[in-house]
């Protein structure tokens, strides 16, 4: 495993951060029942006795859960266990009618993995404690303020749709350096889970969800600090700023004098700061023991090898390919092979032949921009993989120039037509008529004799001055290269 770069924090502290990953799994049923798993239903229609915890009603394990998990786990390099235990976590809170949760403890499904993943041009390896299997809790609905008194109090309301929904949990060891790795470890996690197919990861309906535990301790140390534990976060950014906030808390209070308290931290966006919300529990707080109503996992080697041999090329493998095949740099492959979407774009814009690093530029640079800002998937739209990879033929054969390339972006996505009959009817075609440039270079020369003789005194970097005038005058249709020539011989003459 490679050395990690950490971050350094003020004062010669450096950070060490955790992660817990919730993700909700996209079963049609839930965890230990025969309800739906949906979203955006009328609230508790889907429940039974068995996830409304009705007196007698036993659990039954979802086989497809048990599949889709240990597909993350393999994904992840992890030992699946031949032999694992469900455990009641005992709790009480209004979202978890049982006053447990069915999830498991010291005999997980799958412990001892791996996961690498980059920050710029770093690549790191995040060590993976556990993966395991629970139920997740219901949905609680906080009404409370002006709008939502009854009887002059505040109110929650509960939506049992959720709960008993498939949750794999994937544990980290306390790997991750900075608050800009934390973030990219998470970004790139979401996107392997995306592509093993086994969830839609969807942050704003809460099907991955992170803890982040956050100590610091002396650069050079070898022990731990006391942790403080983030709780429920889904968005990456509030993450980053979360623990870009806390890792300056904790060195102020040690360099003080003072203890770090183990509690559960939350964030708030709007000022930037962490505030407690209670003390941090410890497994012993949940008094877990074996789930009486259900058999041990057993998982033997031939399940194990099938869902293995079913895992779809990772973005990992993507990247590493997508270097070798195009010749990419990392950064290129990195953000074109992370997701599938995006990926698959890119393949099939390439099958046309086109220089892959021109198509690179253009699929991160305006294509991606376009899809971001209009809030769609790649490969959605007018502009497909074929009208791309034709408007960068139109570039590499100089029939348009990189400027007047992108004025034909902006006119397919307005006007839905297609990157040849929009360079022909608004008169976008380059302009290399060597002739044709030249009186146009005398004529700019002509108008700018002060700039001239800067350039004739010496002062060389005019000369970018002058081409930019040409490539005004021809509303950037002009031939960049050409241009160059004529207003250095020009100015020579």
């Amino acid at each position: 495993m490679m050395v990690v770069q950490r971050a350094v924090a003020p004062s010669g502290w450096e950070p060490v951060i955790g992660l817990e990953v919730h993700v909700e799994l996209n079963t049609q049923t839930k965890m230990f029942c025969g309800c739906a798993v949906t979203y955006g239903d009328p609230p508790n229609t889907h429940t039974c006795p068995v996830c409304l915890a009705h007196p007698g009603a036993l659990p039954v394990v979802n086989e497809r859960a048990i599949e889709y998990a240990a597909r993350i786990a393999l994904a992840l390099e992890c030992t699946i266990a031949p032999f694992s235990i469900f455990h009641r976590k005992n709790y009480f809170y209004p979202d978890l009618p049982k006053a447990y949760q069915i999830s498991q403890y010291d005999a997980p499904l799958a412990v001892n993995g791996r996961f690498a993943y980059w920050v710029g041009e770093q690549k790191l390896v995040c060590r993976i404690n556990r993966v395991h299997m629970e139920e997740d809790a219901a949905k609680l609905i906080h009404a409370g303020g002006e709008t939502g008194r009854i009887a002059g109090s505040d109110y929650s309301m509960v939506d049992f749709n959720r709960g008993g929904t498939p949750l794999v949990e994937i544990v980290t060891e306390p790997d991750i350096p900075s608050p800009e790795a934390a973030r990219e470890f998470l970004t790139q996690l979401r996107g392997m889970v995306q592509e093993l197919g086994v969830s839609d990861v969807n942050m704003e309906e809460g099907q991955i969800r992170w803890d982040a535990n956050i100590s610091v301790r002396p650069v050079g140390s070898t022990q731990l600090g006391t942790r403080t534990e983030l709780k429920n976060m889904n968005s990456f950014r509030f993450l980053q700023q979360a623990l870009q906030a806390e890792i300056p808390r904790q060195v102020a209070v040690l360099e003080a004098g003072g203890c770090i308290e183990q509690e559960t931290l939350h964030f708030d966006p709007e000022t930037g700061t962490t505030t407690p919300l209670r003390s941090k529990e410890e497994a012993h707080d949940y008094r877990y023991f074996p789930e009486p109503d259900l058999v041990p996992l057993t998982v033997d080697e031939a399940f194990v090898e099938r869902v293995r041999a079913a895992l779809p090329e990772l973005p990992q493998a993507r990247i590493e390919r997508f270097m070798k095949a195009y010749g990419l740099p990392r950064y290129d492959a990195v953000v074109l092979g992370s997701t599938r979407a995006l990926a698959q774009f890119f393949e099939k814009a390439a099958q046309s032949g086109v220089d892959a690093k021109l198509l690179a530029n253009w699929t991160m640079g305006d294509y991606l921009a376009h899809v971001n800002a209009a809030g769609i998937e790649p490969g959605m739209g007018h502009v497909t993989p074929e009208r791309l990879a034709r408007l960068v033929r139109l570039v590499e054969t100089g029939t348009v120039s990189s400027a007047g390339a992108k004025k034909v972006f902006e006119l397919m996505l307005e006007e839905r037509e297609e990157p040849e009959r929009i360079v022909e009817e608004h008169g976008l075609a380059q302009v290399s008529d060597a002739d044709e440039l030249a009186n146009i270079v005398r004529r700019v020369l002509s108008e700018h004799p002060a700039q001239v003789e800067q350039y004739r005194a010496g002062k060389q970097q005019v000369a970018g001055f002058l081409v930019g005038q040409v490539m005004k005058a021809t509303h950037g249709r002009a031939n960049p290269q050409l241009v160059n020539e004529l207003v250095r011989k020009g100015l020579a003459e």
